[in-house]
């Protein structure tokens, strides 16, 4: 991870989650996710969060909640696919599909508990431009206590509806180092991607 973790982690969280890097996926021969849709998508999942913040639950309920988010505004089987990385395409359906619903709890746990701390926080949504098949939009996260940074949410329509696949956080992809962790998990199941699906369950 890069130098100052907390930040950077609490704003992963505020962004929802990770997101998932596009390699190896085929790229569509146009964006048809335009700058104003994908905009506006983000517009919207930055007030669903910043609602879950100042509603008062308790961890458990804001968890949820921002699981309930996660599904609506990221294209979860491409980023639970992208961070288990090549193992995927070996991995059998049944096996994938355990992976990705325990992929979904383990980031929205490692990261709703975190929430708190963005608190009196926010994320202004700033330009919006096509860049090749997807959107990338620009946002600017200010934390108290913290200098405002830049956040980029990569959008497309490539799960058939408009949602974010990655996220880069002053330059850096989070999902490398995401990889890396599970990537570290799976070495310790012993390359078993139903072993790290439990272990995913039941961690954080």
């Amino acid at each position: 991870m890069p130098s100052n973790p907390t930040r950077r982690t609490v704003v992963t969280g505020t962004a929802l989650f990770l997101a998932a890097v596009a390699a190896g996926l085929p790229p569509r021969s146009a964006a048809a996710v335009t700058p104003d849709r994908a905009r506006s998508m983000v517009e919207s999942l930055v007030a669903d969060i910043n609602g879950v913040i100042a509603s008062g639950k308790s961890e458990a309920a804001m968890i949820g909640d921002f699981e309930r988010i996660f599904d609506s505004y990221a294209d979860v089987p491409t980023i639970a696919r992208s961070a288990l990385g090549p193992d995927a395409r070996s991995a059998s359906a049944s096996e994938l599909a355990a992976f990705t619903d325990a992929f979904r709890g383990y980031i929205a746990r490692k990261y709703g508990k975190r929430f708190r701390e963005f608190i009196g926080g926010r994320i202004e949504v700033n330009e919006a431009a096509a860049v090749n098949w997807y959107v990338e939009v620009r946002t600017t996260a200010y934390l108290r206590g913290e200098n405002p940074f830049r956040v980029d949410f990569l959008v497309s329509d490539r799960s058939g509806r408009d949602a974010f696949f990655n996220m880069v956080i002053e330059g850096v992809n989070m999902l490398s180092a995401e990889r890396v962790e599970i990537g570290a998990m799976l070495d310790r199941a012993g390359g078993d991607v139903a072993a790290l699906a439990r272990a995913l369950s039941a961690a954080g």
